[in-house]
């Protein structure tokens, strides 16, 4: 059971570190994500794995699974869901107005309004 979390664990953060690489906004947004998946599987796991183990301590259990990782894996997926939308959102702003989705490209003002007056068909040719 170790080998099979350790082994999700290491899959999700290579599989982040290589989105988070790459020179597209979306990508690196599903990096980050996969990446948090990852952490938080480690966490949860952090917590003992053990099957059919209740989570709160109390007469007559010897076995029990530790509560605070559970709740901390919780309250991250709620965190991360929102921050993701947040970057989402970001992204498509970033998008719409640069029309472009590049991460490390400069974006000259200019050229940006160029493009845009060349889309509307009132460039010169």
């Amino acid at each position: 059971m170790e080998l099979l979390v350790a082994t999700a664990v290491g899959a999700l953060t290579a599989a982040g570190i290589y989105m988070i690489l790459r020179l597209r906004t979306f990508p690196v947004i599903i990096g980050t994500s996969l990446i948090s998946y990852a952490v938080n599987i480690f966490l949860f796991a952090s917590g003992r794995l053990m099957l059919d183990a209740p989570p709160i301590l109390r007469e007559g259990v010897d076995v029990y699974t530790d509560p605070l990782p559970q709740a901390l894996v919780l309250t991250a997926i709620v965190i991360s869901f929102g921050m993701t939308a947040v970057v989402v959102m970001m992204a498509v702003g970033s998008y719409l107005s640069a029309g472009d989705d590049m991460v490390n490209e400069p974006v000259d003002p200019a050229a940006v309004q160029h493009a845009a007056s060349a889309k509307r068909g009132g460039g010169q040719a």
